[in-house]
């Protein structure tokens, strides 16, 4: 059996499944091309193996907090009554193939610790000899200290909508970051499977894919119902298209109880 490696020979793959060649599958090659495109499609957006957890390095610009901290103006106008809003463009674009974003590490100063920091004095005196002294009570400190910077400091608020491409961060960009700092984003991106070939030899993906293409067939002949061919066979689209739909839906709910991320945090 040939191992489906590409767009091509996983369309091969399932018009064999079909029947191909000893049954004619009434289906353009345009169509497969489509429900392949939809199986993978779906396949990234609800299987944990079509996604992969990066970390995108952001270099910030001037030019960026230009931006961030110029208000636009926008007006609207109902029965002769004018109001104008303003709205600051704080966004950055995200690549398209990202498809949630988790986290933007927080911006602060932990890096540089002086030896004034409580951090940097808890280092320097209580962890002096790992082998005689307990580091339980060092991260129940630490643990501590993350608490008071989350209540105190907070977390910079962010928007995403993988539709639009944008990452809102909610800051004060004038001020909380500057030229030539780094932002890093942790963000789901989808697999690409011309460059994951493997993707293409999926079980699932194969399967959902014949479904697909399947339900395309009896799509296709459903306008034919009842016409008798050659040898006395009659064509009956209306069920093989309700039999595509039905394996569809199982696949469906198989790939949302078994193979589903949890939802992730700013899913667009």
């Amino acid at each position: 059996m040939a191992v489906p490696s590409t767009k091509s020979t996983l369309k091969e793959y399932c018009l064999r499944a079909l029947g191909k060649p000893v049954i004619d599958i009434n289906v353009d090659d345009d169509q497969v091309d489509d429900r392949i495109d939809e199986a993978v499609q779906y396949f990234c957006q609800y299987h944990t193996d079509g996604v992969e957890r990066m970390y995108l390095k952001y270099l910030v610009t001037a030019d960026d907090i230009t931006r961030m901290t110029t208000d636009t103006s926008e007006s609207v106008t109902d029965n002769s009554v004018t109001t104008t809003y303003k709205r600051a463009d704080n966004f950055i674009v995200v690549p398209a193939s990202v498809i949630s974003v988790v986290n933007v590490f927080p911006l602060s100063d932990r890096a540089n610790l002086n030896m004034f920091d409580v951090r940097y004095q808890l280092r320097l005196n209580d962890l002096y000899d790992f082998s005689s002294t307990s580091i339980v009570h060092y991260e129940m400190t630490m643990r501590h200290l993350d608490f008071l910077d989350h209540i105190l400091v907070g977390e910079k608020p962010m928007r995403f909508n993988h539709l639009s491409n944008r990452l809102f961060i909610d800051m004060d960009w004038s001020r909380d970051i500057t030229a030539g700092e780094y932002l890093i984003i942790e963000v789901y991106r989808k697999l690409d499977p011309d460059t994951h070939t493997d993707m293409y030899d999926d079980i699932y993906l194969k399967r959902y894919t014949t479904a697909l293409i399947k339900r395309q067939w009896g799509q296709n002949l459903s306008k034919f119902n009842g016409t008798a061919m050659l040898g006395g066979v009659t064509l009956n689209g209306p069920e093989l298209f309700s039999t595509a739909i039905a394996e569809q839906q199982k696949l469906e709910e198989e790939i949302r109880l078994n193979y589903e991320e949890p939802a992730h945090m700013q899913q667009g």
